[in-house]
């Protein structure tokens, strides 16, 4: 295939305790899968419809990263993450199957500009320039099922300058890592290389220039990272 210019590199991820790097599709997100965040920003708790949003896949950010304090933000937000990585996918996945599509877990931030979201959600406006900007996914090395199973229960927490500001278990989320899948395969046709941030527990606050983060999946994946 002949192209105009030199098409940019493939996004990718870690794979721990291997070589190969985990390329990236598309990232998908939920949001205000746990109750308690939903509350702290001031939302309803709703079982029935997952809320949906996407990062272009080369918003990733690798573990140990400095990133930039993004443009057009001050107020920039942490929302630490379970992350799911898929090696197939489909569309219309029965709930049933769901976790045999499922390469490896690990741990992420979906950062936000948190008053750009928060002015967009006045005029009933879309969350890309809030959600979907440069350096916005910063996710550890991917850890595969076929070595840590599919857990159902793992501590999740953010600590930032050695203070613990989120935790939670990841068996709080209001839709589990199948249902997930199973709702979002009736939007998308889901791919290999897909990425899925299944949603922040309650706790979310800024991060300043200098600010260093600890994300973990308790017993699974460990993100480090730092604002400059």
């Amino acid at each position: 295939m002949k192209h105009a210019f030199t098409p940019a590199p493939q996004a990718s991820v870690a794979i721990a305790g291997s070589d190969e790097r985990f390329p990236v599709h598309r990232i998908y997100c939920i949001g205000r899968n746990y109750a308690d965040h939903a509350k702290e920003m001031g939302m309803p708790v709703e079982r029935g419809t997952p809320l949906f949003f996407c990062k272009p896949a080369d918003a990733v950010v690798e573990d140990g990263a400095t990133i930039p304090y993004p443009s057009a933000t001050n107020d920039l937000h942490h929302e630490v993450e379970m992350v799911v990585a898929l090696h197939s996918g489909g569309t219309n996945i029965a709930e049933g199957d769901a976790l045999a599509h499922v390469f490896g877990y690990g741990v992420g931030i979906d950062l936000t500009r948190r008053d750009l979201q928060a002015a967009l959600k006045a005029k009933g406006s879309p969350w890309d320039i809030a959600k979907a900007f440069d350096r916005s996914a910063p996710v550890s090395a991917i850890h595969r099922s076929s070595e840590i199973g599919h857990p159902a229960h793992a501590q999740l927490s953010l600590n930032v300058n050695g203070t613990q500001r989120q935790r939670s278990d990841i068996g709080e989320m209001l839709f589990n890592v199948a249902q997930i899948i199973h709702e979002l395969s009736k939007l998308f046709e889901l791919k290999a290389g897909d990425l899925i941030f299944t949603g922040t527990p309650a706790g979310v606050a800024a991060l300043k220039p200098g600010d260093a983060w600890h994300a973990k999946l308790e017993g699974i994946a460990v993100l480090r990272g730092q604002i400059g």
